[in-house]
């Protein structure tokens, strides 16, 4: 039997310059895994700046997993299309709540994550203190697709 580490909630907030796979626009939806757990957020019609702000709960058993983030256009009479796919690791914020940092002031920086050629941060991803969780926002970019970058953020409960 796997050890439950804790449960992190993912925010999937939105797309920006996502591909154009139907006509004129894209019917985007992200796919989150994390070993073998799958979930995913609704569709939104037409829009390749789609806004989800949507919440997913992982169960987190293995921190040595990354999350791998998929974005695909829903079709009707067809496969779904693919339109890009991303991971990041969450070592640094599991780091950081160990950390044990009560009694800090809200928005202390617990940690800061840089963009490489080893991750998909398409800029620097902060993990602050707020309001009595951890808390880390980043953007990443897409791989496998022509545009596009995804907006998540995540807390452990």
């Amino acid at each position: 039997m796997e050890h439950l580490l804790g449960l992190l909630r993912i925010r999937v907030q939105r797309g920006t310059n996502l591909a154009v796979r139907d006509v004129r626009s894209s019917d985007p939806y992200v796919v989150i895994k994390m070993g073998k757990q799958k979930l995913k957020t609704r569709v939104v019609k037409k829009s390749t700046n789609p806004e989800w702000n949507e919440d997913l709960t992982l169960s987190i058993s293995d921190s040595s997993l990354p999350i791998h983030i998929a974005v695909y256009d829903k079709d009707t009479f067809s496969l779904d299309d693919k339109m890009g796919d991303a991971e990041f690791e969450i070592g640094p914020f599991l780091e950081a709540i160990r950390m044990r940092l009560e009694g800090v002031a809200n928005g202390t920086v617990a940690s800061r994550v840089q963009p490489s050629r080893e991750n998909c941060l398409a800029e620097e991803s902060s993990i602050i203190y707020s309001d009595g969780r951890i808390i880390q926002n980043m953007t990443v970019r897409l791989r496998n697709v022509e545009m596009g970058k995804w907006n998540p953020s995540h807390n452990m409960h």
